[in-house]
């Protein structure tokens, strides 16, 4: 994650809630070390890694990122003011992340090739959808992949376990909204990843 320090950020919210990194281990599904590593920034976690061990503390992926500031409502956002809650790897910018308010989530999502948002597959309440604006990508639902090329578009009900992956040899930018924002519901959900 360039720019922010991931081994950080997760050491204070474990300590903020007094939880051992066994406990939080525990509670997350995955090792000691994994908790470990993460916070000495040996290893960056995957989307769905980090979503397991916030999903524990409970944490929304805006929050863990953009902090708990809100920001008042405005109608414009530059760039630079996008906040990246992807691993290291793919980069997905939110937009309007700390808005109090917000009843969606745009994101502008990168995969360079052979990104992944996990083996595993990602559940979560309420709908998605988004447009693929350069290169391709692999997207499961529900057991059914899909190879959709610039152009091509995406809706589905968020329950529905889905997995996307850039097969290709070229980077895939897709533009995507779910609702509700489900980046801000206190971790226990995420958009894909």
């Amino acid at each position: 994650m360039e720019g922010f320090d991931v081994g950080t950020r997760l050491r204070e919210l474990r300590k903020t809630r007094k939880l051992s990194q066994r406990e939080l281990a525990k509670r997350a599904g995955v090792t000691n070390s994994t908790i470990s590593l993460i916070e000495q920034n040996s290893v960056s976690p995957s989307v769905s890694s980090l979503k397991k061990i916030l999903d524990a503390l409970p944490v929304s992926i805006s929050a863990f990122f953009a902090g708990d500031e809100p920001s008042p409502p405005r109608a414009f956002y530059p760039a630079e003011e996008l906040t990246e809650i992807g691993d290291g790897h793919l980069s997905w910018r939110l937009v309007a992340a700390r808005r109090p308010d917000r009843s969606m989530s745009i994101i502008h999502e990168r995969y360079p090739p052979g990104a992944d948002t996990g083996e595993e597959m990602l559940e979560h309440d309420g709908e998605e959808g988004g447009v693929v604006v350069a290169g391709e990508i692999e997207l499961t639902v529900a057991g059914e992949a899909r190879l959709l090329r610039s152009g091509d578009a995406y809706y589905f009900d968020s329950r529905l376990p889905h997995r996307f992956r850039n097969v290709s040899d070229a980077e895939c930018v897709i533009v995507s909204a779910n609702s509700p924002p489900t980046f801000s519901e206190g971790g226990r959900e995420l958009h894909h990843a």
